[in-house]
C-alpha cells in the first residue's frame, strides 16, 4: 500500500522539483539534459562576480539563450555591476538596464557579497547593502513586486581559522579564495556587521520580497535564521551551497533542525548552487548533479544514517512529511519567484 505521508528514495525520479540557485554560463545543453532526466527545472541566476558591467552583459546573453532554447525549463534571476557607481547617472542606468531584463522575462535580482565586502566608491569607502544610494532600486523593484536574492556577507566560518571551520566544503572554499577569508582580513567589517547591514536594509525596506541566498548567511544556527524569519515576514531563503552546515547541526540535534525545517516550511526553497561555464567535462558535471540532488533527497525523506564529505559526523536523514517536501522543492519557488506562472 503506498505511504500517503512521505515519499521515498524511489520517488525522487517521479516528483517535479525546481532547484533555485544554479549558474548555466555557456550554450551546451549538458545541465539541463540532466536536469530533465532528474525532473528537476532551474533558476538561473546572474551575479557581479567582478564588479565589470560587460562580465553582467555575458552572463544575461548566456542565461537568456538557454531560457530562450529550453523555456520549460529556466527562468533567469539578473544582476546590476556596481562598476559605474560614482557616475551620478548610476542608479538611473541601472533601473533602465533592470527593467530591460524584465521586459525580457527575468523575475528577480541578484545583489553580491562583492556590496559589503569588497566594493570601494572613488573615497576608498567600503559600499555596505544598507548605503541610502541603493534605496532607489530596492524601492524601484518592491514597486514592480520583483524579489531581490541576496548573497550578502558569507558563512560564519570565513571569520574562522581553518582549522576551527565546521564543514569540510568552507574549509576548501576559504584556502582556495584567501581573498575572502576574512579572518585574514580583520581590516574589514565583522560578520556581525555584515549581518546588522542587510538586517537595517531589510527593516528600511519591509515590503520588499527578499530570499537570503546560502540560507541568509545564517546557516550555522537554525535559532538565528528562525529569529530573522519572525522578525522578517517578506524574507524567505534558500539552501544552496549550505548543505554542510545543516548536516552539521543535524548531527549535533536533529529534531531542532527537523522541527525548523517544519515550522518554516513555507520559508526554505530547495537549491545547490551548481555551476556549467563550459569548462567541466560534461559527464562528470552531469554525476556531480545527480548525486547532490539524490544526496539531499535522501536527507529530506528518509531517515536512513547518512555520510557526507561535506562533515566528519554521520547525521540522520530529517524525513520529512510529503507536503514540507513539495514546498521546499516546487511550491515555495513558484510563490516566492513566480516562477513558471503559466502553470
Amino acid at each position: 500500500m503506498e505511504n500517503k505521508e512521505y515519499y521515498t528514495l524511489e520517488d525522487f525520479n517521479s516528483v517535479s522539483k525546481i532547484d533555485t540557485h544554479i549558474h548555466v554560463f555557456t550554450n551546451r545543453n549538458s545541465f539541463v539534459e540532466q536536469a530533465k532526466k532528474d525532473n528537476f527545472r532551474l533558476l538561473n541566476i546572474m551575479v557581479d562576480l567582478s564588479n565589470w558591467k560587460e562580465l553582467i552583459k555575458s552572463q544575461y546573453d548566456y542565461s537568456f539563450s538557454q531560457k530562450k532554447v529550453h523555456p520549460e525549463q529556466f527562468e533567469v534571476v539578473s544582476s546590476f555591476s556596481i562598476e559605474d557607481w560614482d557616475n551620478p547617472d548610476f542608479i538611473k542606468n541601472t533601473i533602465a538596464w533592470l527593467d530591460k531584463n524584465f521586459e525580457e522575462g527575468a523575475i528577480g535580482v541578484k545583489v553580491w557579497k562583492n556590496i559589503g565586502m569588497d566594493f570601494r566608491d572613488k573615497e576608498n569607502q567600503l559600499i555596505m547593502i544598507d548605503h541610502p544610494r541603493l534605496d532607489s532600486i530596492f524601492n524601484h523593484l518592491v514597486s514592480k513586486k520583483i524579489p531581490v536574492l541576496g548573497h550578502l556577507g558569507e558563512p560564519k566560518n570565513c571569520w574562522l581559522p581553518l582549522d576551527e571551520m565546521t564543514t569540510n566544503n568552507d574549509r576548501e572554499y576559504f584556502e582556495e579564495h584567501p581573498q575572502y577569508h576574512m579572518y585574514q582580513h580583520p581590516e574589514l567589517p565583522s560578520y556581525e556587521e555584515q549581518i546588522a547591514a542587510r538586517d537595517r536594509m531589510l527593516e528600511n525596506h519591509p515590503d520588499l520580497v527578499f530570499i537570503g541566498a546560502h540560507m541568509g548567511s545564517l546557516e550555522w544556527s537554525v535559532d538565528e535564521l528562525a529569529k530573522r524569519l519572525d522578525k522578517f515576514p517578506n524574507m524567505a531563503i534558500d539552501l544552496a551551497a549550505r548543505m554542510g552546515q545543516v548536516f552539521y547541526q543535524t548531527a549535533e540535534d536533529r529534531e531542532k533542525v527537523r522541527n525548523f525545517f517544519i515550522k518554516y516550511q513555507d520559508r526554505v526553497l530547495y537549491a545547490t548552487d551548481l555551476v556549467d561555464e563550459g569548462k567541466d567535462d560534461a559527464s562528470e558535471l552531469q554525476q556531480e548533479m545527480h548525486d547532490t540532488w539524490l544526496r539531499d533527497w535522501r536527507f529530506f525523506v528518509t531517515d536512513e544514517v547518512m555520510t557526507s564529505n561535506l562533515i566528519n559526523e554521520e547525521f540522520k536523514g530529517l524525513k520529512l512529511p510529503k507536503r514540507v517536501v513539495d514546498k521546499i522543492y516546487l511550491h515555495n519557488a513558484k510563490k516566492w519567484f513566480n516562477m513558471f506562472q503559466g502553470e
